[in-house]
């Protein structure tokens, strides 16, 4: 080969920026969360983490709708998701109630951390094995609570209490308890429904229309504690779902031994 010929340099591949820009946005939600609650804002650090829920949820639709899907959007979500649902929650939760724990001797301040560590562990685990499993696993259903939901039960939570003038001191003995059962529900292995199959672009009953306008009204009158009722009710629907059909299988074997 001459020493005239140019050498080709190698090509870099590049990544689309419209769904990344959406999912580095949510992140930035998540990581703002933690910034406030460090500075006390506990309302303002639940608004982000919704924010931040709201952009995850845009960023893979804006993806399939463009055709710009890649593995690569793919794990950066997943990082994005374990700062905004994982220890983002964690966080302002320590940082509003778990925290206040120390004052009671170095005993329960180690209680506090852990409850959070153990919120924040169980998102990544759970994050994890969905990404294991996305593949093999019923598109209705998740495995276990969805990080998204737990962050909004938690966050819901924290706004509410904040928004009735609750302090997190008052409630630090419940927290921990609160932030493990929400964190163990997300590796557990109760069935939550997760929407994927609703019409969203076809035909719906009517009763859908009127359900989502009484909705939408109440969130505009006190957005903290409808958003506490609804994801509340989601958390508990996993558990009631799945010992209900359980039960319902003990039921039709029980019938075919008789």
């Amino acid at each position: 080969m001459s020493d005239d010929t140019p050498v080709r340099r190698p090509r870099h591949r590049g990544i689309y920026l419209l769904p990344n820009l959406f999912t580095t946005a949510a992140m930035f939600a998540g990581f703002y969360a933690i910034v406030a609650s460090i500075g006390g804002r506990f309302s303002e650090a639940a608004i982000a983490v919704f924010v931040a829920a709201l952009l995850d949820g845009l960023d893979g639709r804006v993806a399939r709708l463009t055709g710009t899907q890649t593995e690569f959007g793919v794990q950066y979500d997943s990082l994005s998701d374990l700062v905004s649902f994982g220890l983002a929650p964690a966080l302002v939760m320590y940082n509003w109630a778990l925290a206040g724990l120390r004052e009671y001797g170095p005993l329960w301040g180690k209680v506090g951390w852990a409850a959070a560590f153990i919120y924040a562990a169980c998102g990544a685990l759970r994050l994890a094995r969905f990404n294991t499993q996305v593949s093999v696993i019923d598109k209705r259903y998740f495995q276990g609570l969805a990080s998204p939901a737990a962050a909004a039960v938690c966050m819901s939570f924290v706004w509410s209490m904040d928004k009735s003038g609750i302090s997190g001191d008052d409630l630090c003995f419940v927290m921990p308890f609160f932030a493990a059962i929400v964190g163990l529900l997300m590796v557990s292995r109760f069935r939550y429904y997760s929407f994927k199959s609703l019409p969203v672009g076809g035909h719906v009953p009517f009763a859908w229309i009127v359900v989502t306008v009484l909705l939408l009204v109440l969130l505009f009158l006190d957005p903290p504690h409808v958003l506490l009722a609804v994801f509340s009710v989601y958390l508990l629907s996993g558990p009631a779902v799945t010992l209900w059909g359980v039960a319902a299988r003990r039921r039709l074997h029980h019938r075919g031994a008789a």
